[in-house]
């Protein structure tokens, strides 16, 4: 069909011009024929009275083929036909052959023939008219125009068959609108996107309307070109269709608006009931058969992981839900008002099933989780009452009171401990109670909800009961091994003070032999360190005593408290052993101190007398008394090693001062008695 060219030039008739290009190749009539009646169809009917002038160019193809075009012309479109112009080649036919021909057939054909050069055929069709192939001014471009003929032609086909499904489509749904549960969504696409053929006929209308404003515009000498006819009648063509297919494509999108939202409604409903049938259904389902609370930390844990699985199917559906919560409240916001009760209902619906079942997954989420804080407490208090217990069940064998003092406090620090964690155990299983009563109204219609919640209220009750047992068995121990180590601290208290008492008689016992030593310078003096003697000797008594006690009970407590490995040692026999030498020690003490004592006395009344008077002569026994006393003393002291010599230097002084006056009282006497001899013999 390239080959055929429907110009737009005219003859003088003001008939179309059809130019029929034959190569050299053998044409097809059947082609040609077809070619030609959709040519012919394109043309108005006014154009086609008006009948056509054809140009049947020749200049490349043999005699017997243009006379069969022309031939055919007369079966195509003899009516139409007003002139057929044959373009000769250089090379000029046979004229017999040719003029017998044309001549013969010429009123058969019922069109004129002739045969013309190219360069003459200006006489007869104006040079405007015809192209520059034919020594025209005519500007064609045919395949622009094929290419137009076929935009159009598209444009026509989709546009029209487009209007036609839309129409039924919009009188469906005017008809669907009495009866919704009718669906015809299977009509509701086109064959055609509406977008793009109106956007292919806006875009052919301003072609076609450029080409007119081109030729309107345009010209030369001579008659001024004019687009083609069928140029011409595309333009209210194209746009009585554009008018009725975005009259018919609004209706459409309204229609598909309504459709989209009845179908988004449709899908959330759909969505709603899918969500609650679930949540009411499997969800509710998978809760019930978790009640249970573990008789263990690994048990709870085994249900928290189990609940978790639980809570994650969940989410998924509570992450629909809020996307369809989502999605009604924007239909709500631009919703009609016949669609605002159903959605609201529908919101309504899934946000009350929703949040009991939210509600129900906290709840055992908070059960479970105070079920496992109940046996962590649980597991703490027993571990810390075995270990209690193996305090209590080992050995005591400590060192000193200082480490019986640190085991004490260990052992109250241990039961203060216990006592705290068994008050945490009441209290976390008091929260769990709790929360079990609670449980009966999250029973989902369960029937055997109370048997479940007994059993796990008698676990919890059993579990306290068992600590608080255990922790009475372990205070009453504690009380046992608090008396043992108090005895213990006894012990250990009474072995040390007999030893300080051991150390006190030592040091007294040593006082006794190195600074208790003098004698007194007078008797009063000495009297008084008998008197201060005497004291000692009842405080080394005392404390001899008191150590003797502390050994004694040592050896009660030892045997109160089983410690046969235990006993006073040494401490008895060195106490006994530096009491006695105390007591020697001591009896000599006082034996001299009372020598002394009796020396001062008759040594002093010795002193006392005058040897001037004679009825204060002293007797010789006196003198005999204190020269014995005194000789013994002297000898006890005299000569001794350290201070005991010097201790009787005042003992020594007096003697003399006696043998002194014993000398004077015997000079005394003798005087007298010489004078007495004198004066009796002058008597008589």
């Amino acid at each position: 069909s390239l080959n055929f060219y429907h110009l737009g030039g005219k003859d003088r008739r003001s008939g179309l011009i059809l130019t029929i290009p034959l190569c050299t190749e053998q044409t097809s009539m059947e082609e040609l024929s077809a070619t030609l009646d959709y040519l012919l169809s394109i043309p108005s009917e006014k154009c086609k009275a008006r009948g056509f002038t054809v140009i049947v160019d020749g200049r490349k193809s043999q005699w017997n083929i243009v006379k069969t075009v022309v031939l055919m012309l007369q079966n195509v479109i003899p009516a139409e036909v007003s002139l057929v112009c044959v373009v000769k080649p250089d090379e000029f036919w046979d004229k017999k052959v040719t003029h017998f021909c044309f001549w013969k057939e010429k009123d058969r054909l019922g069109f004129e023939v002739i045969l013309v050069s190219a360069n003459k055929l200006t006489r007869y069709i104006e040079p405007c008219q015809l192209t520059d192939e034919f020594g025209g001014s005519l500007v064609y471009d045919h395949l622009d125009w094929l290419n137009k003929r076929l935009v159009f032609e598209k444009f026509t086909k989709e546009s029209t068959s487009l209007l036609d499904e839309l129409t039924v489509i919009n009188e469906n749904e005017k008809g669907s609108q009495a009866d919704k549960d009718r669906s015809s969504e299977s009509n509701i696409m086109p064959s055609f996107d509406p977008e793009t053929v109106l956007q292919t006929g806006h875009e052919l209308l301003s072609e076609l309307q450029q080409r007119r404003f081109n030729g309107s515009e345009g010209g030369g000498g001579g008659t001024a070109w004019s687009p083609m006819d069928d140029e011409l009648l595309a333009q209210p063509q194209v746009m009585k269709l554009l008018d009725s297919l975005r009259e018919q494509y609004t209706k459409y999108q309204e229609v598909c608006r309504q459709r989209s939202k009845r179908s988004q409604l449709e899908e959330i409903q759909t969505k709603v009931m899918q969500v609650v049938n679930w949540l009411e259904g499997p969800g509710t389902e998978q809760l019930r058969t978790q009640w249970g609370i573990g008789d263990s930390i690994r048990a709870s844990q085994a249900l928290q992981q189990k609940h978790e699985e639980i809570e994650s199917q969940h989410s998924e559906w509570f992450a629909v839900y809020v996307e369809l919560n989502q999605q009604i409240a924007a239909l709500l916001s631009a919703g009609d008002e016949e669609d605002l009760m159903e959605l609201k209902g529908l919101q309504q619906q899934l946000s009350d099933v929703c949040y009991r079942q939210a509600s129900q997954l906290e709840f055992r989420q908070n059960v479970l989780q105070s079920a496992h804080e109940f046996h962590m407490t649980a597991q703490d208090l027993s571990q810390q009452l075995d270990g209690l217990l193996g305090m209590l069940c080992a050995d005591v064998a400590p060192a000193d009171g200082a480490a019986i003092q640190q085991t004490l406090k260990h052992l109250e620090e241990k039961l203060k401990s216990v006592e705290g964690a068994l008050q945490s155990l009441r209290e976390k299983g008091q929260v769990l109670l709790d929360q079990m009563s609670t449980q009966t109204s999250f029973s989902y219609g369960k029937d055997d909800v109370s048997i479940e919640n007994k059993e796990n209220i008698d676990h919890i009750h059993n579990v306290m009961e068992d600590m608080q047992l255990r922790k009475q068995r372990c205070e009453d121990m504690v009380d046992v091994r608090r008396l043992k180590m108090l005895q213990m601290v006894q012990l250990f208290k009474c072995e040390e003070d007999a030893l300080q008492a051991v150390e006190w008689l030592g040091e007294l016992l040593d006082a006794l032999l190195k600074t208790h030593i003098r004698l007194g310078d007078d008797s009063q003096e000495t009297k008084v360190l008998l008197e201060k003697h005497k004291k000692f000797v009842d405080v080394a008594q005392s404390t001899y005593d008191y150590g003797r006690q502390l050994l004694q009970a040592t050896v009660v407590l030892c045997q109160s408290l089983r410690c046969t490995t235990r006993s006073s040692g040494d401490t008895l026999p060195r106490l006994n052993r530096l009491w006695k030498q105390f007591t020697v020690t001591s009896d000599e003490r006082q034996h001299r101190l009372e020598m002394a004592s009796a020396f001062h006395t008759a040594a002093e009344k010795i002193l006392r007398e005058s040897p001037e008077l004679a009825e204060l002569m002293v007797d010789v026994e006196a003198y005999e008394e204190v020269e014995t006393v005194g000789k013994e003393l002297k000898e006890q002291f005299f000569g001794s090693p350290g201070d005991m010599a010097p201790s009787a230097e005042s003992i020594r002084e007096r003697m003399k001062l006696v043998e002194e006056k014993r000398f004077l009282q015997e000079e005394a006497e003798q005087r007298l008695d010489e004078e007495a001899l004198e004066t009796g013999p002058r008597e008589s």
